[in-house]
């Protein structure tokens, strides 16, 4: 199913170029990466890494993590919350500060899932005061 996308990794990034109606001399001037290189990618010619991708989402103020799925990089996951994708799209975090949110927004719905579901596990000595 992956392999699908990675044909269209291309594309998908002409379109976002298009739509953010920017030129691929300007996208290749906000990324770093060069006009040729750019070029090649939108034409499917080439297959960008995830360090090309990731520049390519910043300069398209995109989520890498949709470029790695379009390339095959990331398998699908489900949707995000309206937290997740907050913090996903904000521009002050970096990439590392954002997954140790993510992770800690998880952790909780997971034990909040377990209490409800009646599984509740002691992992300190501390009660819950709520």
């Amino acid at each position: 199913m992956a392999s699908s996308k990675v044909g269209s990794i291309g594309e998908y990034i002409r379109e976002q170029r298009t739509r953010a109606k920017i030129s691929v001399r300007q996208l290749a001037e906000a990324t770093g990466v060069s006009n040729p290189y750019l070029s090649q990618i939108e034409r499917g010619l080439r297959k960008p890494s995830a360090e090309i991708l990731q520049q390519i989402a910043k300069g398209l103020r995109i989520s890498a993590e949709v470029l790695y799925v379009r390339a095959g990089i990331l398998e699908e996951r489900e949707a995000d919350t309206d937290v997740q994708a907050a913090i996903r799209a904000d521009l002050i975090l970096t990439e590392r500060q954002k997954q140790v949110l993510l992770d800690i927004y998880e952790s909780f719905g997971k034990e909040n899932e377990a209490a409800s579901n009646g599984q509740v596990h002691e992992t300190s000595g501390k009660e819950e005061v709520g």
